[in-house]
Parts: structure tokens; sequence; C-alpha cells
């Protein structure tokens, strides 16, 4: 079979394009420390006026350095450069419905910590998540939300009959269920021991994140 040129110049360059390369890195403690404080900036309309994104924009035209990956959910109201007061090229954020980590966001999260030399992962799921809360009166959606609503279902099931709010619950037991996947299945090699997956819950109403244990 005659493939294209280019495509076989694609398939030449896989390779490479995943290859671990040495990159500056922010601890995963460290990240942590720094989405933290943003948080409590934001929470407390502290955030600093005029922040000078043109710099910023100018800084990682050419580069990027994430000190934190954030999957999260595509709802509008949860922006994690917003909750976590950063800047442009501060997150690598992975942004999809009930912050749900299939395969393309697993590779997304293995391209960063690889090249990027990211080293926390924050599965962040939020207060009244309305893919969950779908998930939660029905195992079917039509077309493709179906999906999601699948997805979800080993949460709804783990928290079907335990006492108290059933969606903050489901919530919570859906990010740390991706958390889990993520452990589980995105293929970091070497680099797996020096990352660290946590889990935050933001809060529409006060825009607190709180964290789970580990």
């Amino acid at each position: 079979m005659n493939l294209p040129r280019i495509l076989l110049a694609c398939l030449a360059a896989t390779p490479a394009l995943f290859a671990a390369e040495p990159v500056k890195s922010v601890s995963p403690d460290a990240a942590l420390a720094i989405l933290q404080a943003g948080n409590q900036r934001f929470v407390s309309s502290k955030t600093p006026d005029g922040k000078s994104e043109a710099v910023r924009r100018a800084e990682t035209a050419q580069t990027q350095h994430p000190f934190a990956i954030v999957v999260g959910c595509a709802d509008s109201r949860t922006a994690p450069e917003l909750v976590f007061d950063q800047h442009v090229g501060d997150l690598f954020v992975v942004r999809v419905a009930a912050n749900l980590a299939g395969e393309h966001a697993l590779g997304s999260i293995e391209y960063a910590v690889a090249h990027l030399g990211t080293r926390l992962i924050v599965v962040l799921g939020h207060e009244r998540c309305g893919a969950v809360q779908a998930a939660l009166t029905t195992a079917t959606a039509p077309g493709s939300i179906n999906s999601l609503v699948r997805d979800i279902q080993p949460a709804v099931k783990a928290t079907k009959g335990k006492p108290g709010d059933l969606l903050a619950l489901t919530v919570k037991e859906n990010a740390q269920q991706v958390a889990a996947k993520i452990r589980r299945e995105a293929k970091l090699g070497e680099l797996a021991k020096h990352v660290r997956v946590v889990v935050g819950v933001y809060d529409l109403d006060t825009g607190k994140v709180i964290w789970a244990k580990e």
C-alpha cells in the first residue's frame, strides 16, 4: 500500500514526538501550594488588578512549562485559570463534561508530563455538575451525550444508597474514580513516581476548591 508522503513523515516523527525530554519542573507539592494560594485570592477577591497577560503571552509564545495539569469540567463557570488565579502558560487544561478522562485526555496528560515537565495532575469536579445529575437520572441519553452518562455510571453505582446529598457524593466519587483511572492507565513510565494526582471539588457558590484526602 502506498501511503501519502505526508502521512509517512508523520509516522516517522511519532517516536520523537512522544520521547521524554529533560525539562524544568515544579514539584507536585509546590505546584499544589501555588494553586491553593491562587484559589484563596480568587475566593477573597484579592486577585491582582491589571495582570499583564500581554507580557506573559510574549514570554510563552515560543515555549511552555505549565506547572500543573487540570482535568476539569467543560462547565462555563469553572475555568481553572480563573479559579486558581493563574496566567497564560501556567496550567495545562483538559476539559470535558464531568471531568472525564478518555483516551484523548490521557494522551494529553502523558504529553504534558513527558514533554512539558508537569508533575501535578488535578482532577477538578464541581458542585451541581449537570452531567453527573443527568447520570443520576438515567443510564442512557441521546447522541454522544450517552458516552458521558455511561462513563459516570460507575460513580453512580458506588454512591447508590449512601446517606447525604447524592449529587454531591457522586460528583466527588466521579472525580476520585477519574483520578484513579489516570493513576492506573496513564502511561508515564519512570516519570510516574514523580507525579502526584489530587482531587478537588469546586464550590460554585463560594468559589472555594475543597481538596479530597489522598
